[in-house]
């Protein structure tokens, strides 16, 4: 396993235990200990951990991990769902994609969708996350709008009163909402308010909603709100989702596709 390749699933069992031990993580990754130990030391002077007697504990009381970290983990199921989303848009549409893991593959599903290779153009993009507009920008059939805004290191994503300008003069068919939290009674939220304002205004800007989250986003509440449960028309989650989630949502009024 590459350095790189251990720095992401250290950091991805970090943030979801809390706190891992030296000898925990090393028979996790199948690695010496000295080895983790020499990665927490480097991963502690990038201030991405805090480094305790033993191993290391998450950095700050909240924490979210960069997106250049996050690795393919529930990677089938973010495939499957974009799929699913993909195809909920027709061509020609005005389409909103917020940053995320699951909203990038969603436009790389996009951009493989045979009926989409050509057209003036075959559909609008508009996002306010660099990595998207930049995979996409090879694409001259689509119509790519970047906000404006300052980026967000964690998740490439431009925030801010300079997006509100773009935002505010278009209109949108379909907005898609890449989430960390989705909750039938708290609605969708974000880690970053910031980040929140931005995409409760693309949800305004549209036609209707599309919730794209694996099932472990699921019931789960973060710091910032983006939208209430009942402005969002579809939630498109992979098939372990349980049924009382799936009623829950149902009597918000949201339509639940599972894959």
């Amino acid at each position: 396993m590459s350095r790189d390749a251990r720095w992401k699933t250290l950091l991805e069992l970090l943030v979801e235990r809390g706190r891992l031990d030296v000898e925990e993580a090393a028979a996790q990754l199948e690695v010496s200990a000295a080895t983790i130990r020499r990665d927490f030391d480097q991963l502690a002077e990038q201030q991405m951990l805090v480094r305790t007697r033993g191993g290391a504990v998450v950095h700050g009381v909240s924490y979210e991990l960069p997106l250049r970290y996050k690795t393919a983990r529930h990677a089938s199921e973010k495939q499957r769902i974009a799929k699913a989303v993909a195809e909920l848009i027709a061509p020609g549409e005005a389409v909103g994609l917020t940053g995320g893991t699951t909203t990038t593959e969603v436009a790389r599903a996009l951009a493989v969708r045979g009926d989409l290779a050509s057209g003036s153009p075959a559909l609008t993009v508009v996002t306010n996350a660099l990595n998207i507009a930049n995979e996409l920008a090879v694409r001259p059939q689509f119509k790519i709008v970047v906000t404006g805004g300052v980026a967000r290191p964690q998740s490439y994503e431009l925030v801010g009163p300079l997006a509100d300008g773009v935002l505010g003069q278009i209109t949108l068919d379909v907005a898609v909402l890449g989430v960390v939290a989705f909750d039938a009674a708290h609605g969708a939220a974000a880690h970053d308010e910031a980040e929140a304002a931005i995409n409760r205004l693309l949800c305004e800007r549209a036609e209707r909603v599309v919730v794209a989250a694996d099932s472990s986003k699921l019931g789960r509440r973060a710091f910032a709100r983006i939208c209430a449960t009942e402005a969002v028309d579809t939630l498109v989650t992979d098939a372990p989702v349980s049924e009382d989630t799936v009623r829950r949502f149902a009597e918000a009024g949201v339509e639940v596709v599972a894959v």
